[in-house]
């Protein structure tokens, strides 16, 4: 297996700090969810998570389609990650949401889990959180 790109990022404070990445390209002051003393334009991680696992959800599924010559031109996905607090400590969860008109049901349910199959992101929390996949906000 062969590195093609490697992501580099430096935070301090934890939550409620400061995180970017060595290019620049992302600056971020970050807060806790409902922190009241958080300064606008504060992120958190769930946020970011949540882009970067729609983003990646996103090319997989740009890939999978072209690949089987499927119209995805009108595709959004939307990203909902939840932090839940438990007597053990907190874990994530998470539902992708994918709007797509394009496609039948069946054949757009048959992407997105195929997808889901092929996303680094989905491979990397396999198994970890629970992934709920939604086609136009309904379960599939």
């Amino acid at each position: 297996m062969s590195i093609i790109y490697t992501a580099k990022s430096q935070t301090t404070g934890g939550r409620n700090g400061h995180g970017e990445t060595d290019d620049g390209a992302i600056k971020v002051d970050l807060a806790s969810p409902g922190a009241p003393n958080a300064k606008a334009g504060s992120t958190n991680p769930e946020q970011l998570f949540a882009v970067g696992y729609a983003a990646c959800f996103g090319g997989a599924l740009d890939f999978l389609a072209k690949k089987d010559k499927l119209d995805v031109s009108d595709a959004q996905v939307g990203a909902q990650v939840h932090l839940h607090k438990t007597d053990e400590g907190f874990h994530l969860s998470v539902e992708m949401d994918v709007t797509l008109s394009t496609l039948a049901k069946d054949e757009a349910a048959k992407l997105i889990h195929a997808t889901h199959q092929f996303c680094p992101y989905s491979k990397a929390t396999r198994g970890n959180i629970d992934v709920t996949l939604k086609l136009n906000g309904e379960a599939i």
